[in-house]
């Protein structure tokens, strides 16, 4: 399995940029008193993706991976999209553009698949930008501690 360390520069950068953004947005700490591998071995899902036209994920930690059924090569190199069913995609589009007017996004609920195809719906999530110290945007990010198989 090809797994990163949660010690290494990347992931050590981008948790602090997923913890520090989250904060700014919500006023909130993700994981109070958290570092990157707390982030990583979290027990809730963290995932964000880039800000390409059709953004890949750029990090999904373990309860993610477990929850969608991916290692963090294939959760790294799909477009974010492909985390929602077709038919679902609208109503996420929607969310992330209501949050893109504000910075973040509270209490979205909707349909989410997995690799094998198991369907599960999320439940207050929380979606927010990633905006680093000089107030680039580098993504955005999504986090929840609810779901449902359905």
């Amino acid at each position: 399995m090809n797994e990163p360390s949660p010690d290494n520069e990347f992931q050590s950068a981008h948790a602090a940029l997923l913890m520090a953004s989250f904060e700014a947005a919500t006023g909130r700490a993700l994981l109070p008193g958290a570092d990157a591998r707390r982030l990583y071995h979290a027990p809730f899902p963290v995932l964000s993706h880039d800000t390409a036209a059709d953004p890949v994920l750029t990090y999904g930690n373990l309860a993610a991976q477990a929850l969608w059924e991916m290692d963090w090569a294939q959760l790294t190199s799909m477009p974010s999209r492909l985390t929602a069913e077709p038919g679902h995609r609208g109503q996420r589009d929607a969310m992330f553009a209501q949050m893109r007017e504000k910075g973040f996004f509270e209490n979205y609920a909707g349909v989410r698949i997995s690799a094998t195809g198991k369907r599960f719906e999320i439940r207050e999530a929380v979606i927010w930008r990633l905006v680093d110290a000089d107030g680039v945007l580098r993504g955005e990010a999504a986090t929840f501690r609810d779901y449902l198989p359905l």
